[in-house]
């Protein structure tokens, strides 16, 4: 296929010479009824490039299959059968995957630490999940994708499970074995869906870790604003193989999805598209020697250790790791990743992607350069010797991985939708979770709906909220008390 053409692009372009005068949405009508105190902050060009498909990028019935020739352009791209853009983020994505394989009542095989998203789909859909529980790493309190024996016993145990939800890359970098994992679902017959949201660079360099059409994964998502370079909420998802029906994924995706498509989204998917098949390894070439040298820096910093392969990868923990993603461990400042980002932000203007009890991710792409790295390595230095000024952390009691394991007795639909009371937080241990309680970032939560509720998790959670950890999720931000099922009379 010609890789030269960006089709979203050409149409947009066609639209503009076309001069076109419209009577229907955007009601803004290329910016001309936009206020001008919002053009001047988010430019002109924005408003010029927000079209509608029909009747807009293409003709009222879409018969220049402009769209069409996009998506046909990125599953060449990385080598799938299928592709399928998505205007509403890899949270919309994963959920359209998740009901193309289960529908209500019937059990799917999830990872436990997965999104927030995912746990939306279980309580939209019905489904009923199999927790299988991740490679925990007790002593730096993280968590690793599960592998392959992990996933065989789920199966063995559960054998009328429609197939399974892995996460890899996870928020620290850290990835799965994609591979062996999808042949044991494969033994059992059963797809494999993979949340690749930190993933869209991976096919497009040798020295990244697998990718999840690569490893024989039949659908997998990814979100392209994350470490590729479209707008917010832009993402894929793509397809190979028999397991799952391409119409009945399309379905999904329609029942989700919006009927008002942003065109800034296409757009830069398929700008993107184009910029990695023409120029992506040398590209990722330069962001990896970038990365390693960052690295290195950052690990000479007093009281810094940036975490790589050594911590990471190996038995019971991950099978590779992304070098993009720059993991810092702030122990030996006796400070907590909460107090860095705050202070990065408030006085070097630097913001990092994640940040915990004790580390800081900072993200690089293609985007960066020398100067930017030296911004962050610079703002790294000041902050070891801004450390010991700062107040000592508030203590984060953190539970040892087997009391993140809990006992689920309902079906988060049925605990998130059925009769629910909020009871205060010291009358709440033994009740049953209808509410997410999810530390953000990076989303995954702690407490699902349906979860019987214990002490020790919450005691993590509320301590956490007292240390600066953000819980978006909870009736009750302040989390003096918990929503959970009410009690039959």
């Amino acid at each position: 296929m010609d890789h030269s053409k960006a089709p979203v692009l050409d149409a947009l372009v066609e639209y503009h010479q076309q001069r076109i005068t419209p009577f229907n949405p955007p009601g803004h009508k290329q910016g001309r009824g936009a206020d001008r105190r919002v053009v001047d902050v988010v430019g002109e060009g924005v408003f010029r490039s927000d079209v509608l498909g029909p009747n807009g990028l293409d003709d009222r019935l879409m018969r220049h299959g402009v769209l069409q020739e996009a998506q046909e352009l990125m599953a060449d791209a990385v080598g799938a059968e299928h592709t399928f853009f998505s205007t509403c983020g890899s949270s919309l994505s994963v959920k359209s995957a998740m009901l193309a394989v289960a529908g209500p009542h019937e059990k799917l095989i999830v990872v436990r630490h997965a999104h927030k998203s995912v746990i939306s789909g279980l309580i939209l859909s019905g489904v009923s999940p199999v927790w299988v529980h991740p490679h925990w790493d007790g002593e730096r309190h993280l968590s690793h994708p599960p592998g392959p024996d992990e996933v065989r016993a789920a199966f063995e145990a559960e054998p009328e499970a429609k197939g399974m939800l892995l996460v890899t890359p996870t928020d620290y970098g850290t990835c799965g074995d994609i591979a062996a994992i999808a042949e044991v679902c494969h033994e059992f017959d059963r797809p494999l869906i993979v949340d690749e949201a930190w993933g869209a660079h991976l096919p497009f360099h040798p020295d990244l870790p697998p990718w999840a059409m690569d490893a024989n994964a039949d659908l997998c998502v990814t979100s392209v604003h994350k470490m590729g370079s479209a707008v917010e909420q832009s993402s894929v998802f793509h397809l190979q193989g028999d397991r799952v029906d391409p119409t009945v994924l399309k379905a999904r995706e329609d029942l989700l999805g919006t009927t008002s498509a942003s065109s800034l989204v296409y757009a830069t998917l398929d700008g993107w598209r184009r910029q990695m098949v023409e120029d992506g390894e040398k590209l990722l070439s330069t962001a990896l020697s970038l990365a390693h040298r960052v690295r290195r820096e950052i690990d000479e910093l007093p009281g810094l250790r940036v975490m790589g392969e050594r911590e990471f990868v190996g038995s019971g923990l991950a099978a590779s790791l992304d070098p993009l993603k720059v993991v810092v461990d702030l122990s030996g400042l006796g400070i907590s990743g909460y107090q860095a980002a705050d202070w990065l932000r408030a006085r070097k203007r630097v913001t990092v992607g994640l940040s915990d009890h004790r580390r800081i991710v900072a993200i690089l792409t293609v985007a960066d350069d020398d100067y930017t790295a030296s911004v962050l390595v610079d703002a790294l230095r000041e902050l070891t010797q801004a450390a010991g000024r700062m107040k000592r952390p508030p203590a984060v009691d953190l539970p040892r991985p087997d009391e993140l394991e809990l006992r689920t007795v309902m079906l988060p639909r049925d605990a998130f939708f059925g009769e629910t009371e909020q009871v205060a937080v010291d009358k709440a241990v033994g009740r049953v979770a209808a509410e997410m309680i999810s530390p953000y970032p990076p989303g995954a939560p702690a407490l699902v709906p349906g979860e019987v509720i214990t002490r020790e998790v919450l005691d993590y959670l509320r301590s956490g909220l007292n240390a600066g950890m953000q819980l978006p999720d909870p009736a009750d931000s302040d989390l003096q008390s918990v929503r959970v099922v009410k009690d039959p009379a």
